[in-house]
């Protein structure tokens, strides 16, 4: 009979196996999802607000102002 022993380092480094592998899925299977999507034409492009922001830039420089 054999009997498993399973001190910190152990648990924790299963644990950190376990979150990453699920991090490493979850953020695939994002990037896939993404280019299937943009593939058939299915993503919505998001409309750049501060494109559409007009800003007046004033001459600074008082010297052309007065000539």
């Amino acid at each position: 009979m054999t009997f498993l022993y399973f001190d910190p380092g152990l648990g924790a480094m299963i644990v950190q196996a376990v979150v990453a592998a699920a991090a490493g899925i979850l953020l695939f299977s994002k990037n896939v999802m993404y280019k299937v999507k943009s593939f058939f034409g299915l993503v919505k492009e998001k409309k750049d607000t501060y494109d559409s922001i007009d800003i007046e830039e004033e001459d600074t420089n008082t010297d052309d102002k007065k000539n």
